[in-house]
């Protein structure tokens, strides 16, 4: 699968992988495996608490957000997106009100946009949860680990 060719026929325009905002690296590669730190979504992106400023539906575009920014880090880190064998694991973290237990549906925004753009390769391990905040105010932040291609 050629990747860029899919981003490309789905009209999707990769952003500019995002820096680190402190003391760490965005991405480590060992052997086969890229792991890339938490990832919050663009400037632009809605800011809130899932449950009580933002629907479902928000928060899903969140996702696909910084899904998008996480394939960014992938392909500043491989040069090439073909080098992702797999998604093995994502960790959705959702900046959510006490009573909000959606945040499974919130996650599918990345999770489904890795299966648009990667095929089964972007079918993953994942775990989806509430947080009270998230760095920065933003409302979605997630981390992912990818089987690559040394």
């Amino acid at each position: 699968m050629q990747v860029e060719a899919r981003l490309q026929e789905l009209g999707i325009e990769l952003p500019v992988a995002a820096q680190p905002v402190a003391t760490y690296v965005r991405y480590v590669q060992s052997g086969h495996l890229l792991l890339i730190s938490g990832t919050g979504p663009s400037d632009s992106a809605p800011q809130g608490k899932l449950g009580q400023e933002l629907t479902i539906e928000q928060g899903y575009g969140v996702a696909r957000d910084v899904g998008l920014q996480l394939i960014a880090t992938a392909k500043a880190a491989l040069g090439d997106l073909d080098r992702v064998k797999r998604v093995l694991k994502v960790l959705g973290m959702v900046a959510s009100a006490p009573d909000f237990y959606d945040q499974p549906k919130v996650i599918n925004g990345c999770s489904d946009l890795f299966v648009q753009v990667l095929g089964d390769r972007g079918r993953h391990a994942r775990s989806a949860v509430g947080m009270g905040s998230l760095p920065n105010q933003i409302t979605v932040e997630i981390e992912a680990v990818m089987r690559v291609v040394e």
